[in-house]
């Protein structure tokens, strides 16, 4: 197998059997840096050499056992990167070819179940039957495996490490003019805020939106909303850092819930009557029954935010019945349609990325940049660079 290093050109290789990988494994809620065989991509797949991968609080929830998932694993799921190689028998490479700069969505379509054959690949049977609950990809095999050769399951693509395999359909290419490293989180951040504003939100210019929670989706969810022209747009959480992040990256008003009621402040700046569209970006029940007390009569609420074990929240019914809420979930997003567009939106001034990442950290400090994580000290987003 070939590789191409990122520092080289297309006809510079070099061959190198193992790579740096950040592995959950035992009990234990770390990552340990392992030195693992480079996989081998298959048809309809691409060998990527990461650049770097997004510090994700669904990682997060895996990592301490909040949420299930087979160990041992490498996690990471949003990625940037250069193809390396493309599976032989690979009859559709959907216009992308070995050298090219690509960004990687967390959610990588088959492309053949009854979902994506209606284009709701953010609902793929195969990615949340092999991926999600197995730790493979759609042949049942996962294209990780540990030094004694024994499985290791990729959660996504498994981007914490210095190479990854891609399927085809969960790639685009990065355009010039973008920090190659900063785009990584386009593939989750940014693209889990572009489904939740234009689908399951469906938000219209002029509509006033609130987002509570405003980490690293919340902030990407602020950035695609103000460029869907809704306004007002409302920056809930209670820490100030984050608060002054979300305005710097387009929220109109922000409020500290730890300070006053976020509800009543919504309903003052809104002239009393809600907001048209609520966001949670955290998946805690709190934060969860706080957004849907935001709504105006009529208004939707979209979870984003993945909840830790089977938490639950307290909804009133009657305000739901009568005043006509709608409450959806929203996983992603579209990835075949929608991440060309999210990197599109960014590369047009549309979302700030360089904005968004706040930190980075080395592949061999991938487990400090998690406990950083869990601490609440990561505002924005966190990436993990390779290189």
């Amino acid at each position: 197998m070939t590789h191409i290093p990122l520092e080289t050109t297309k006809a510079e290789t070099t061959k190198a059997p193992t790579m740096k990988a950040a592995v959950l494994r035992g009990d234990e809620a770390e990552l340990e840096l392992l030195q693992i065989p480079v996989p081998t991509p298959k048809a309809g797949e691409a060998l990527v050499r990461v650049r770097a991968c997004g510090v994700c609080h669904t990682d997060l929830h895996i990592i301490k056992s909040e949420v299930g998932f087979p160990r041992p694993a490498v996690l990471g799921h949003e990625i940037s990167g250069t193809i390396v190689a493309i599976g032989e028998g690979t009859s559709d490479a959907r216009g992308l070819t070995e050298g090219d700069e690509v960004v990687g969505a967390f959610i990588m379509p088959c492309g053949e179940c009854e979902f994506c054959a209606r284009g709701r690949d953010d609902m793929c049977a195969n990615f949340f039957g092999q991926n999600r609950l197995n730790g493979t990809l759609y042949d049942g095999e996962s294209r990780l495996r540990m030094p004694d050769g024994s499985f290791l399951a990729m959660y996504s693509m498994g981007g914490l490490a210095e190479y990854c395999v891609v399927p085809l359909t969960a790639l685009t290419e990065l355009p010039d003019g973008l920090d190659p490293v900063a785009a990584a989180v386009l593939g989750c951040a940014a693209f889990t805020a572009y489904g939740a504003v234009h689908h399951a939100g469906r938000v219209e210019p002029g509509e006033s939106v609130a987002v509570v929670a405003v980490g690293g989706v919340g902030s990407g969810v602020i950035q695609v909303a103000r460029a869907a022209r809704a306004d007002p747009v409302i920056a809930i959480d209670v820490a100030a850092d984050k608060l002054d992040a979300a305005r710097a990256l387009g929220a109109t008003h922000t409020v500290d819930s730890l300070a006053e009621d976020a509800v009543a402040r919504v309903r003052e700046l809104t002239g009393g009557r809600g907001v048209d569209v609520a966001f949670e970006a955290l998946g805690r029940p709190a934060t969860f029954e706080q957004a849907v007390a935001t709504l105006a009569d009529g208004g939707r609420m979209v979870a984003i935010g993945i909840a830790a074990g089977r938490a639950t929240a307290a909804i009133e019914i009657t305000p739901l019945v009568r005043r006509g809420y709608t409450l959806t979930g929203s996983f992603g997003a579209r990835t075949r349609e929608d991440l060309p567009a999210t990197v599109a939106l960014a590369a047009a001034g549309g979302f700030d990325v360089d904005g968004l990442v706040t930190r980075r950290y080395r592949l061999d400090d991938a487990d400090a940049a998690y406990r950083a994580l869990a601490a609440g000290q990561i505002t924005g987003r966190a990436v993990v660079v390779m290189d």
